[in-house]
């Protein structure tokens, strides 16, 4: 089992930077794809990033493309987010996953564990 908590949510300006982190327990995190996923109000939850086993390879939406930044790091067992020119419509509560299935990007992996989610709350 591997247990993962976001953290680092919060209020920002637009334009403003968060950077979230996802711990993970139970486990290593080195055999694990990591992926970052959002969910606002109302909608579905979506795909922001995603990151493989050794940090090497990194995958995004395109509306966050550039401004976000995906990373991990096995030795603190840890994953991040940085977020970047924030904008209000990437308001939403953000959740990691982390993946054993397959070392490279699909939107139909299928991830293990998920996190509970932290705000993200941008104002213009």
């Amino acid at each position: 089992q591997v247990q993962l908590v976001e953290s680092g949510g919060g209020l920002v300006q637009a334009g403003g930077s968060l950077r979230l982190s996802c711990s993970a327990s139970g486990r290593t995190l080195a055999t694990y794809v990591m992926g970052w996923f959002r969910q606002a109000p109302g909608k579905e939850r979506e795909f922001v990033a995603f990151i493989n086993w050794r940090g090497t390879y990194t995958y995004y939406t395109p509306s966050v493309k550039g401004r976000f930044t995906v990373s991990k790091d096995n030795a603190k067992n840890t994953a991040y987010l940085q977020m970047n020119n924030l904008k209000p419509e990437d308001t939403a509560v953000y959740y990691c996953a982390a993946s054993s299935f397959s070392d490279s990007y699909s939107p139909r992996l299928n991830y293990d564990y998920w996190g509970q989610g932290t705000q993200v709350t941008v104002f213009s």
